[in-house]
This record gives structure tokens, sequence and C-alpha cells, in this order.
């Protein structure tokens, strides 16, 4: 498995390029920004980008999805229910950083579905709360959890479609997975399980 992190756009979103190294399949979770620098990456290890993977539509996490898009032909892949975050630009928030960008998926997700990335399985867990299609990623030992849980704490719910107490109820069903699991949020360092179940002040011990 080849992984890389980029921090990227003026928010400091991590986006992630997760590569699979047999079948030089990848995908690119969160393109925030960054597009000729992803596509560096992908290209140096010559990979094919197969899919744009968003944990949710915020403008933060897909500035660079509609030209990373164009270039490489990639499907944008999201949870079925932040189609309305995803096309409108006053819910998604990118009419405030002086843009646009309403955009589709080309394919919408639910709660336990699988994508095949290669020989890797992308575990899809529906985690509202943040927004309405939140989204995390589990691959083997690594859990991507978008804006949904962060070191010691949680995303913010005051923006179009969050919800505490479903945010809560997330991140606790988060907790019952393996301990072990590596913690790889949408900004920020990462943790585990057990160290967020110990030390995240929004987990019920």
């Amino acid at each position: 498995m080849f992984l890389e992190k980029i921090v990227a756009g003026v928010y400091g979103v991590n986006c992630y390029i997760l590569g699979n190294t047999e079948t030089k399949k990848c995908a690119v979770i969160d393109p925030g920004g960054a597009c000729d620098e992803i596509i560096d990456i992908i290209k140096k290890n010559e990979f094919n980008l197969d899919y744009i993977i968003l944990t949710h539509g915020h403008a933060d996490h897909i500035g660079a999805v509609e030209e990373l898009k164009q270039k490489t032909g990639a499907d944008i892949l999201a949870h079925k229910e932040e189609e309305i975050v995803l096309s409108n630009s006053q819910n998604n928030l990118t009419y405030m950083m002086g843009g646009s960008i309403e955009i589709q998926a080309d394919i919408y997700l639910i709660d336990g579905q699988t994508v095949e990335l290669g020989n890797l399985e992308l575990q899809i867990i529906h985690t509202p709360g943040h927004t309405p299609g939140g989204m995390c990623i589990k691959v083997d030992d690594l859990l991507f959890t978008g804006d949904t849980l962060f070191k010691s704490s949680i995303g913010r719910t005051d923006l179009f479609g969050g919800d505490y107490d479903e945010i809560i109820e997330s991140v606790n069903r988060l907790s019952k997975l393996d301990d072990n699991l590596k913690v790889l949020p949408g900004h920020g360092p990462a943790s585990t399980i057990e160290i967020e179940k110990f030390n995240n002040p929004y987990i019920k011990s």
C-alpha cells in the first residue's frame, strides 16, 4: 500500500493519496487544493487515478476536484446524502471563498458499501453530523475520518446540515472499531481509535 499526505489549501486540509502498489491504481481523498502537486506524486509513482473520494463536500475539501477531474477523468465518489452540499455553493461554502463550486459525484455511496481499489477494499462508514453525508473510509488498519473525528476533538456542527447529536453518535460508533486503527483526519495530526477512546472528551467511555 502507498500513502502520502499533502496539506493543501489555506485551511490546511489533509489530502491523502492512497495507492495500490501492485495494480498501480490510486485514489485521492479530499483534494482541497494543490492539484499539480497531487498529479506530480501520481505520475512519479506511475499510478493511475481511479477515484476522487470526498469525505464531505465543504469548500476546503473540494477546491481541486474540478481541475483534478478534468485532467485525469477519475470518478468522483461521495455519500448519497452529500449531494445537497456538493451541488450548492451556499451549502458547501465555496461562495465564501471567492468562487462557486457546484458539482455532482459520479458515484454516490451508502453506508457499508465497499469500493475496490485494485486489491484494496475501502469500507464506507456514514458518519453524519458535520454534514449530512459525511463519511469515513476504512482501509486495512487505516481510518480516514474527514472532519468527523480529529485528535481529541470533532468537527463543528454549526454549518449547513450540521447536527451535534448526530456527530456524537457518529464518533461513538467509530470508537467501537478496532483500537489499533490509525485515525487520519481531515485536519491536524493522526491518532488511533484507542487514543481517542481515552482522550477525546466527545467519546463516551
